[in-house]
């Protein structure tokens, strides 16, 4: 939008010297039509380019996305205990065993 009106504005105001360079400088009509195309299609160009950054869009933005909290029922803490125990021999033996709190 803003590339457009500056445009417009540019051969606006280029259409008005027209005239006055023919008048003042020797031109004729359609050599004063011809400059003020290159030179609007000069400016255009330039702007447009700015506009844009040329060639290289820039620097990259890295953004982490947003935590997410959820809240989930797990269940039951476990965890494993060795346990100390005496088999029907008299041996002790250690066994693991799993604890829920």
């Amino acid at each position: 939008m803003r590339t457009t009106f500056a445009t417009a504005l540019l051969l606006s105001g280029l259409v008005s010297l027209a005239p006055a360079a023919q008048a003042r400088d020797g031109i004729s009509p359609g050599g004063a039509a011809a400059l003020g195309a290159i030179g609007g299609l000069a400016v255009g160009s330039a702007i447009a380019s700015s506009a844009n950054n040329g060639y290289y869009p820039g620097r990259p933005v890295y953004r982490a996305p947003p935590p997410v909290y959820v809240e989930e029922d797990y269940g039951p803490v476990c965890h494993f205990e060795r346990r100390r125990y005496v088999d029907a021999y008299g041996d002790v033996l250690f066994r693991r065993v799993r604890v829920c709190e």
